[in-house]
């Protein structure tokens, strides 16, 4: 081999630089003048670039690339200041690849680079080193401050070979020492082209001094860190040896084997977990304090099972949420009919989920009575998001211990039913179900609403904690429903919290769509018929809806329609094949005579019985109120089961009339001569509520002044003592009960128009709504002409 040249100083003097050299390009790597370097040389233009230069004059220009991925940069892409180096050695490889040492001659600037040839060949003009004033104080300060900074830098650790810390020791050029010194920093490509640059040499020495003054704090950080990480070290290594000794010490007493292993499997899981600086600390603390306990102790058996639930938690497991939303809009329309309000819900919060990912997770209460749907269009929701679907029932829940969990001082702890349900559920976004949060009880051990006022807020159930777990948990991913069928037993506080969605009974139309749609494929299924051996007519349908059932839900239809299946299956096992079309004419046969009678008017018009509409948990009624007057001293009697509320309506009924008795030509006598019985059928079932206001005022008036009540008008709206109708709750239950039995004319508080919106457009059709605003308004389009004055008068 041949001996390595060493050049000084005057050397780019000697040699003379053509005007035009080829380029060798770089991708990492920037050379500086009067240094050596090997290189390895790969692409096809830089391997005859390098065999141009020694078969001429073995000069090439060394150029870095901007770009160290692009394979053929363009001028652009290409720094334009660079060194002419020479080649000093060349070395082929088997990989056909060459491997050269160059050592940097001077600094070029490139005036024309030309990309057409084989190689890439660059017109250049070659920078000189600037003369600099030796006896310069500053100068002399810079350098000795280099110096400085580089023997720190080998005492913080930095590799530098004696020899270059010899030369830097000697080197009285600035110039010679900025690029001897910024070849052996650790400096990124943009930067050492940013020394190469620099022509003047005081100010690439300072541009140096700068970058090994940032050098300098880096190993000085990293020195640091090695001293503690060496401390940490000798920490661990002193525990590892104690851990062993008490191993061999257990070993020898046939003990702690199996625990040890389970601690090992325990620190595993730890490290792989994402969860909270706190929960990871508190996990910690107990799998030493495990650690250093009996196998047989009672301690380690509640230990094991808390650290057990701690890593069966989702922390940072998630589903990924459905953002399509005609395909969540598709599954929803599939699983239920009508609902719109819902169903406009959940895509609202779909879309503003889909742009945004930081959206809390809503907290819905569906409100209405049992059979609509309530469950299962959580399950509908939570099939539409993508997300795992979790429902618990909070019927009869008494002990706060319930959702909070128990202390782990008890024996037998558990955590809560919504950490138990979050573990189950298997990611921390599922759908959570809250069932019948109107049935929640208290007692001595607490109000589980007051402990579900944390979870259900969704500025603090970032950090639930529930008692067993004694660290926070993340709820507020999770997406809460809650179900209720009244919302006044629900606690304030806790009502305030929920967004309250009100999904009222099924419409007669409703049940048909719902049943032909779904409860009939269903039931046809679960009997293992099909639709050739059973078949129901919407007419049948119908039937069992008025005839058999009377409810706001499809729960008793459904049950009707697999009672008939039943019976259409013991026939198909007996062996008779033959189909069976359930019809109008023949559901009798299935189910016997109806249960219900149809909801009908009254034949006539009638003095003293006006026709009220009521709300039920079940839907909406027709009721008949009756008022008759009977020698007496003005008493009023009231029966049919009624609360307070109802007796108060009457009492304010019967007063508003003795303070309007001459405007309606009664005689004041008549009520301190005559008792008043009030009297609402169906004595058996309890009636309360302020909606019958105006349908006993008219009754009680029609009695006193002998008028019929019209027998085609339902009236509902609460009366007050200046004769003002005051709006009521369940419009379109009322409505739908007037519609059953055949009413034309309804007459609602005028407040209560904003109602009317929400009920559908062919439930209105051929009904008259009246709105009112004073009861004497209701007394002159319900009343008829009086029979006789007869009552009106004392005998």
């Amino acid at each position: 081999m041949n001996e390595e040249k060493k050049f000084e100083p005057e050397l780019e003097e000697k040699i003379k630089i053509p005007e035009v050299l080829p380029v060798l390009l770089l991708r990492d790597i920037v050379v500086f003048p009067y240094m050596a370097v090997p290189l390895f040389v790969g692409r096809e233009k830089s391997k005859k670039a390098v065999d141009e230069a020694l078969s001429t004059h073995r000069l090439i220009l060394l150029l870095t690339q901007k770009d160290m991925e692009k394979e053929e940069p363009t001028k652009d892409e290409i720094y334009q200041t660079g060194t002419v180096a020479i080649v000093m050695r060349m070395l082929k490889l088997p990989d056909e690849r060459m491997r050269i040492l160059v050592q940097g001659i001077s600094r070029a600037e490139v005036l024309e680079l030309d990309e057409n040839k084989p190689f890439y060949s660059a017109k250049i003009r070659t920078i000189s080193e600037k003369e600099v004033e030796k006896s310069s104080v500053m100068v002399e300060a810079l350098i000795r401050n280099v110096r400085a900074g580089i023997e720190k830098a080998v005492s913080l650790g930095k590799q530098i070979s004696p020899e270059v810390l010899i030369l830097i020791a000697n080197i009285e050029n600035p110039g010679r020492l900025a690029d001897l010194v910024a070849a052996n920093l650790d400096l990124k490509v943009e930067e050492a082209q940013t020394i190469l640059e620099i022509q003047d040499p005081v100010e690439r020495l300072k541009k140096v001094y700068e970058f090994l003054a940032k050098e300098l704090e880096v190993l000085e950080i990293q020195h640091k860190i090695s001293a503690q990480a060496k401390g940490e070290m000798d920490k661990m290594q002193r525990e590892f040896f104690l851990r062993q000794q008490l191993k061999a010490i257990q070993k020898e007493l046939g003990e702690g084997d199996e625990l040890q292993e389970e601690i090992k499997n325990y620190r595993e899981k730890l490290a792989n977990m994402k969860v909270p600086a706190e929960v990871r600390e508190e996990v910690e603390k107990q799998i030493n304090r495990l650690s250093k306990m009996h196998p047989e102790s009672a301690e380690t058996a509640v230990i094991r099972n808390y650290l057990d639930w701690i890593f069966s938690l989702p922390w940072s497991k998630s589903t990924r949420d459905n953002l399509d939303l005609n395909t969540a809009r598709k599954i929803l329309d599939e699983d239920h009919y009508n609902l719109e309000k819902v169903k406009e819900r959940i895509i609202e919060y779909l879309s503003v989920r889909k742009l945004s990912k930081k959206i809390k997770g809503p907290i819905l209460c569906f409100v209405g009575p049992p059979g609509v749907g309530k469950t299962s269009l959580g399950k509908s929701i939570a099939r539409a998001l993508g997300r795992k679907f979790v429902r618990i029932s909070l019927g009869g829940v008494r002990d706060e211990a319930e959702i909070r969990g128990h202390r782990r001082t008890y024996v037998g702890a558990l955590p809560g039913k919504i950490i138990q349900g979050i573990r189950r559920a298997g990611s921390n976004n599922p759908v959570f179900m809250l069932d019948e949060v109107d049935k929640i009880g208290a007692d001595f051990r607490g109000d589980p609403s007051a402990a579900l006022l944390e979870v259900l807020d969704p500025e603090q159930n970032h950090s639930f904690r529930d008692h067993y777990l004694g660290v926070p948990f993340d709820l507020s991913k999770v997406m809460f429903i809650t179900t209720a069928n009244l919302l006044d037993p629900i606690h304030p506080a806790f009502r305030d919290r929920m967004e309250i969605i009100n999904l009222p009974g099924y419409t007669e139309e409703e049940k048909l769509h719902i049943a032909m749609k779904h409860l009939i494929p269903k039931q046809i299924k679960e009997h293992a018929l099909s639709e050739k051996l059973i078949s129901f007519t919407p007419g049948a349908i119908k039937k069992i809806i008025s005839l058999y059932t009377r409810e706001a839900g499809v729960r008793n239809l459904e049950r009707e329609i697999a009672s008939i299946c039943r019976k259409v299956a013991y026939k198909v096992a007996q062996g008779k094949k033959k189909p069976t079309r359930i019809t109008a004419r023949n559901v009798e046969k299935f189910l016997g005579p109806p249960k219900i009678f149809k909801d009908q008017v009254l034949k006539e018009n009638q003095v003293g019985v006006a026709t009220g509409m009521a709300w039920t948990a079940t839907g909406g009624e027709i009721l008949f109120v009756e008022a008759t007057m009977m020698k007496g001293k003005g008493n009023l009697i009231l029966t049919g089961s009624l609360g307070d509320v109802m007796k108060e309506s009457a009492q304010a009924a019967l007063s508003y009339a003795r303070s309007h008795a001459e405007e309606f030509g009664i005689d004041d006598n008549i009520f301190s001569n005559y008792d008043f019985h009030v009297h609402i059928p169906e004595g058996a079932i309890p009636k309360d509520g302020p909606s019958a206001g105006i349908t006993i005022a008219t009754a009680l008036v029609s009695a006193i002044t002998n008028s019929p009540v019209r027998k085609d008008i339902a009236m509902t709206g609460e009366i007050t003592l200046r004769g003002n109708i005051l709006p009521v709750g369940g419009i379109k239950e009322k409505v739908l009960a007037a519609r059953r039995a055949g009413i034309k004319k309804i007459i609602i508080p005028a407040e209560n128009e904003k109602d009317l919106i929400d009920i559908p457009k062919h439930l209105k059709r051929n009904i008259e709504f009246i709105l009112v605003k004073e009861i004497k308004e209701v007394f002159k389009i319900a009343l008829l002409p009086p029979l006789t004055q007869k009552k009106a008068q004392v005998g």
